[in-house]
């Protein structure tokens, strides 16, 4: 049953009958058509009677999902039924789904540049391809049923229709283009001079900037360079786009202002520093190139600061306006005044509430000394005890006097029915010396203001307190990481404990029963045990994975998580069998989902097996391993959330790098005593993906993201051995990585080799056009800090002219040299009685290669994203009867396949990021390949290419430095995308 069928029959199930006869019923009236299609979702519109906009309906065939737009709260709706029998019957049929375009007529705006502005003029384009101007407003034509039944509109037509109400010949008002283009953000068929555009949300803002010029400062505010052409007044056209410009008081709404110059003298650095910077800033982004000027910090806070002073008889309060901690800059009446280190943008409106409530409380001005002696000192000390401003000075004790902070620690200890040892802690700090009062600030409060560089801490019902630095300096950041490592119930995840014995002996305090079990984090695993295998296991294991499996049982006995980032093809999956019981959740690619179970079957006969996955999916209470992908782990995570497993194992578990992901999330919110990360490549592009894998198996050891960005991550990208050799100590007992140059001496040798390429004459030509439109744009952009993600779009077009003309927008060619090399390679080894896997990105390349491999008489398979036998296919190629040639993307065979039967392995188009090319020229050497291992880049000379593979060499240096003994990394960085393009 094909997927599309399986969700007709999903929707049909779920569908009450009275929607059900309803969608039947839209579908037959032609209510259906496809807007947009991808390889796994396709989008529709459905018209539905009393809506003048059609409904949109997203499928998602392979995983018998849908979404509809409609307000209604059945599900699925009757629009879903009639989407769904509507791609089920062009199925059937074997015809193409009718798009929107081939059905309905549509609403077209087409935009003129005449004197003054812009004209608009409305069309009505029809499935025929023909126009016809749109006279009558659109709502007149919609109040007429049978001209409606014709008409696609949305709902930006149908706000612009109100807005054109009132025709205008000749240009529009600058106020009605603003609000209209406002309105057509979303619109689809917007043309300029007949060039289709699009209508930016963004406002397009003049940009400053300031530079050293002889002994002078100069201001130069000129226009955004992305802009093409001002067509209207206040509306530019920006690449492909039309956009509203802002600031146009300054630059005029032609820009005919602009470029605006001032030039300041040496004595005026004052006046630029406290007013010119911070405004500018405040309305257009400012590039700061003057190395006698400080940079805009955007996120710095006013703060009222007192400084308190003891005098002989009395105290001095001097408050002061500032801006940063420390200071960098004060307001003065109103003007600023620049101290030191970066400017900030002014906040008035904050400043004002600040010098008000100032006054109310403590009846103070900033900048005003106020001296107070005797009764009087007491009085104000007292107002200052319910202060919360900051406070400095060498009196700043006043507001507390005698008053210290005394750590408490409170442990209660017990043991899981598994012998886990669970314990909880509180930590508080005793106040002393306040008038006999009895209470605590909780150490929370107490971390934060020593993480913050402050001297005190507020008291519950007002007061301050010093901080105990001395003992803070020696215990704070332990007491900090064991907050962190803290549930929400007091719980102390178990990797933790070390540090709160090492906390219970400096407060002289026993230690929490059950660290004995625990001895190996503080000790080393050279002394682990040898496992105890479990009886059904059918396999002989390695004396290294035997060595794997005492390590994944320590940490499943004593309550931690792991990482298991053994190198590729070491036999991850049958390690991790060994240790898997009831309750056990395993969560894989859609790949690797069918080798999953077979392992399971083949390896542990004994364990029941649920695959939790299709559209009639159902939890089995009597299975002992719940195996499911990603993609259901995102939809059904209050399902899989809401249970609590005994082990849940992420295999390929970079499939949660990114914390801020859906599917992450979801993985953060399993409930499990035992959790295990299985990655060859935990480490690809940035240290917070590896952040993001401990996070899961070890919540809290490596602190909150932005401590681990700030005080870990940033340091290693800057080259800190100090931060790399910390991080490594840190995790070391919780990652266990072994590579197979270490462990498995018997496989064959892997030699890597570049193969050079030659481009023709009009390849090269095809190659320099595309590098002469982009680089200017590029480099412009990302030295003025513009998109990184505008210079990856414009190096995916390099690369893909560097592989085939043909894979150029407007190009046409039935072959390339990297092509041609490609066959020739292949029809050698074939010849020799080698297999061989090609591996590229883009599914576009593999189309190109086919013709060229039939022509050759060479026979292939081929395994992408829409290759539904997978698990046939890898097995026919893995049989000596099966093709030679295995063509693959490299998303779709890069993780979980084993293809020993290959010993030749092409990799068509190499990245930046070696990660991805090693998963997949380890799908052939792993344990099992007898044969050595040839893997070939091929790479075009002249090209991006060649500069790609020194980028390579970086990322593995960030990789080494997190999981081995390397000195230091260098992640991608805007300068080392300038050097592509150089």
């Amino acid at each position: 049953m094909s997927a599309t069928a399986q969700l007709l029959e999903a929707v049909r199930k779920e569908a009450r009958p009275g929607i059900w006869t309803t969608g039947v019923n839209l579908s037959r009236n032609g209510a259906v058509s496809l807007q947009s299609q991808k390889p796994t979702e396709l989008e529709l519109r459905v018209k539905s009677p009393g809506r003048p906009v059609a409904l949109t309906v997203t499928l998602y065939p392979n995983d018998a999902v849908w979404e509809c737009d409609c307000p209604g709260r059945v599900d699925p709706c009757e629009h879903v039924v009639a989407a769904a029998i509507f791609v089920q019957q062009a199925e059937k049929q074997e015809t193409p789904l009718e798009t929107v375009t081939k059905k309905w007529s549509r609403v077209v705006y087409h935009f003129t540049k005449v004197s003054g502005g812009l004209e608009l003029h409305r069309t009505l384009a029809h499935p025929d391809g023909k126009e016809e101007p749109l006279e009558d407003s659109l709502a007149s034509l919609m109040a007429r049923p049978a001209k409606a039944a014709t008409l696609q509109v949305e709902q930006s037509d149908l706000l612009a229709d109100r807005l054109l109400e009132k025709r205008i010949r000749g240009a529009l008002p600058p106020e009605r283009l603003d609000a209209l283009l406002q309105v057509l953000q979303s619109a689809r068929n917007v043309l300029l001079d007949g060039r289709p555009v699009a209508v930016s949300e963004e406002v397009v803002l003049p940009r400053a900037l300031v530079e050293d010029r002889g002994g002078q400062l100069v201001v130069t505010v000129a226009k955004d360079p992305r802009v093409v052409d001002v067509v209207s007044p206040g509306v530019a056209l920006l690449g492909d786009a039309l956009a509203r410009l802002g600031e146009t008081a300054m630059t005029g709404p032609w820009l005919q202002n602009l470029p605006v110059v001032r030039t300041f003298a040496p004595e005026q650095m004052g006046e630029i520093t406290s007013k010119v910077l911070p405004e500018l800033g405040r309305r257009m982004p400012v590039e700061v190139r003057s190395k006698r000027l400080p940079a805009i910090d955007r996120d710095l806070k006013p703060r009222i600061l007192l400084e308190l002073n003891q005098l002989e008889s009395g105290l001095s309060v001097l408050p002061t306006l500032v801006y940063g901690a420390p200071p960098s800059v004060r307001i003065d009446n109103g003007r600023m005044v620049y101290l030191r280190g970066a400017v900030p943008l002014r906040d008035e409106a904050a400043e004002q509430r600040l010098l008000h409530s100032l006054r109310d409380e403590l009846n103070l001005v900033p900048g005003r000394r106020l001296t107070v002696q005797g009764q009087e000192m007491v009085r104000f000390a007292d107002k200052i005890r319910r202060w919360r401003g900051d406070l400095s000075g060498d009196a700043a004790g006043i507001v507390s006097p005698n008053v210290q902070l005394r750590p408490k620690l409170e442990v209660q200890s017990g043991v899981t029915g598994a012998g886990i040892p669970d314990v909880r802690f509180t930590l508080e700090f005793q106040v002393e010396g306040d008038k006999g009062t009895t209470h605590t600030v909780d150490a929370a409060a107490v971390i934060r203001a020593w993480n913050e560089g402050l001297g005190l801490v507020p008291l519950e019902g007002g007061g301050w307190a010093p901080l105990p630095r001395a003992w803070l300096d020696k215990n704070g950041q332990r007491v900090a990481d064991l907050l962190a490592a803290r549930q929400a119930d007091g719980k102390v995840s178990n990797h933790a404990l070390p540090e709160l014995s090492a906390l219970c002996e400096t407060l002289e305090q026993p230690p929490p029963p059950g660290l004995d079990r625990l001895a190996p984090l503080v000790e080393g695993f050279e002394k682990l045990p040898v496992p105890t295998l479990p009886e059904d296991l059918t396999a002989t294991l390695r004396h290294y994975q035997q060595q794997g499996v005492s390590w994944l049982g320590f940490l499943k006995g004593a309550g931690l998580g792991g990482i298991l980032a053994d190198d590729m093809g070491l036999g991850k999956t049958l390690q991790t069998l060994c240790v898997l019981g009831a309750r056990t959740l395993v969560v894989c690619p859609t790949s690797v989902l069918p080798n999953w179970a077979a392992e399971l079957k083949r390896f542990r006969p004994s364990l029941k097996v649920c695959v939790y996955h299709g559209p009639g999916r159902a939890l089995d209470e009597a299975a002992d391993v719940t195996i499911t992908t990603y993609a259901i782990l995102r939809l059904d995570a209050a399902v899989l959330g809401g249970r609590t497993w005994d082990t849940a194992v992420l295999d390929e578990a970079q499939a949660i790098k990114n914390p801020e992901s859906q599917v992450a999330r979801a993985a953060f919110g399993l409930q499990a005593q035992f959790r295990l990360a299985l990655s060859g490549t935990p480490l690809e592009n940035r240290l917070e993906e590896l952040w993001s894998l401990m996070h899961f198996t070890n919540p809290g050891l490596l602190g909150g993201r932005r401590q681990f960005e700030e005080k870990v991550a940033r340091p290693i990208s800057d080259g800190s051995a100090e931060a790399a050799q910390s991080l490594r100590k840190r995790i070391r007992p919780f990652v266990l990585r072994r590579l197979k140059r270490d462990v498995a001496p018997e496989l064959p040798p892997r030699t890597e080799s570049v193969m050079h390429v030659s481009l023709d004459e009009k390849e090269r030509s095809v190659y320099d056009a595309v590098m002469a439109a982009t680089r200017a744009e590029v480099v412009a952009l990302l030295n003025e800090g513009g998109s990184v993600l505008k210079a990856l779009e414009a190096l995916l077009r390099l690369r893909q002219a560097a592989c085939h003309p043909a894979l150029v927008p407007g190009q046409q060619a039935s072959s390339s040299s990297k092509v041609q090399t490609l066959v020739e390679a292949l029809g050698t080894a074939v010849s020799d009685g080698h297999k061989a896997l090609v591996f590229s990105q883009w599914t576009s390349l593999l189309d190109l290669i086919e013709p060229h491999l039939k022509s050759s008489g060479i026979a292939f398979d081929r395994l992408d994203g829409t290759t539904t036998n997978r698990g046939d296919i890898t097995a026919r190629f893995q049989t000596p009867e099966g093709a030679p040639v295995l063509l693959m993307s490299l998303k779709a065979g890069g993780t979980g396949l084993n293809l020993t039967a290959a010993d030749h392995v092409f990799l068509m188009d190499p990245w930046w990021n070696p990660a991805a090319e090693a998963q997949a020229a380890d799908r052939a050497h792993r344990i099992g390949q007898e044969r050595p291992v040839m893997v070939y880049r091929l790479v075009s000379q002249g090209t991006v290419e060649e500069r790609i593979l020194g980028l390579q060499e970086k990322k593995r240096a960030l990789f080494e430095a997190a999981l081995s003994e390397a000195a230091g990394a260098t992640a991608i960085t805007r300068e080392d995308l300038l050097e592509l393009f150089s």
